[in-house]
């Protein structure tokens, strides 16, 4: 863990601290750290969606799991 000194928005982090019921600004920070990481995840799976050009129909899967 490092420390790093910000300066933040003091109503925006108000707003953070309520929405998310944090009891700290720490705590408010991270949990918005953690849901943008959350959400560009997310959203990177969603692009990639369909792009593969493996095509599995469920009986592939299902012969797969027979396997394991």
């Amino acid at each position: 863990m490092s420390k790093t000194l910000l300066d933040i928005d003091a109503s925006l982090l108000d707003r953070v601290r309520r929405l998310a019921k944090a009891r700290t600004k720490r705590e408010a920070v991270e949990i918005a750290l953690r849901e943008f990481v959350h959400r560009q995840h997310r959203s990177r799976l969603a692009q990639a969606a369909g792009t593969s050009s493996i095509r599995w129909t469920p009986s592939d899967v299902r012969a797969m799991r027979k396997g394991r």
